[in-house]
Formats: structure tokens, sequence, C-alpha cells
């Protein structure tokens, strides 16, 4: 039996997210992406999120950084607010979540909103806009 998907999909790892982070399946949206990517921060794959990062973005990612900074988190929930595009025959989309996770032993609330653009007919991942800083998750992201 699988166990349950990171990103809080209904289905389980082993149908929802794996898939995709294997390379054995392709993000039909921007928001699958989104829970691909945020559940490949939860394990620690690195190659998965350099490889769906933009091409001129993923020019300035440094791996060792990227894979040092899965380390220093534990991802817990993952709650999407609102999308808009990002369809499976949009060529660019947008998403907006909270990212629930525990940093140097204090739970963070990471708000964002996150684009999305096709490349070679495939979803990555472009660019952010943080929605203020993290706060702890017990307090409201926009107090």
């Amino acid at each position: 039996m699988s166990r349950p998907c990171p990103c809080g999909a209904k289905a389980t790892f082993d149908k929802h997210c794996q898939p995709i982070i294997a390379g054995k399946a392709f993000a039909d949206t921007a928001e699958r992406l989104m829970r691909a990517r945020f559940t490949a921060y939860s394990l620690g794959d690195v190659d998965f999120l350099i490889k769906t990062t933009a091409m001129p973005q993923r020019e300035n990612l440094e791996a060792d950084e990227l894979e040092d900074y899965c380390l220093s988190i534990r991802c817990i929930s993952l709650k999407i607010l609102a999308t808009e595009a990002g369809g499976p025959k949009d060529e660019t989309g947008m998403v907006r979540f909270h990212a629930s996770m525990q940093v140097d032993g204090k739970r963070r609330l990471h708000a964002e909103t996150s684009h999305f653009h096709r490349e070679e007919g495939q979803w990555v991942y472009e660019s952010e806009e943080e929605e203020g800083q993290e706060a702890d998750a017990d307090q409201d992201p926009n107090a």
C-alpha cells in the first residue's frame, strides 16, 4: 500500500506525484506541476526541481545550494488557494498557495504566487511573487 502524497492530493503518492517526478508522466496542468514540485522539495529531489525550472532561471540554480535548502526544511502541507489559466490547453498559468513547513524547529507558512509556462510542451516553473515574509504558521500571513 502506498503512502499519502506529500502534496495533499486525495490520490496516493504512487498514483499522483511519483510518476511525474520519476519522468513516467507529465504534469497536465500548472497546478499539477506545483504539487509535484512541492513533493520534490519534501523528498529532496533536486534533479526534478532543476529540470522543471524555466531555462533562463535554471542556469542560475546551484544544485548544492538547493539540496542544502531541501535538507533544512520539512514540508508539512500544501494548500492551493487559487489558479489562473494553467490548464491542459493553456501556455501560461499561475498558482497561488500556502506551504506549511518546519524550518529550524519552527513551523512556518510560506505564501507565494508561482508563475508557469510551457517549454517544448511541458509545464515549467518560471517565477514567484512572495506574499509578504514567511510567518509562523499559527499567524495570519496577511496580517
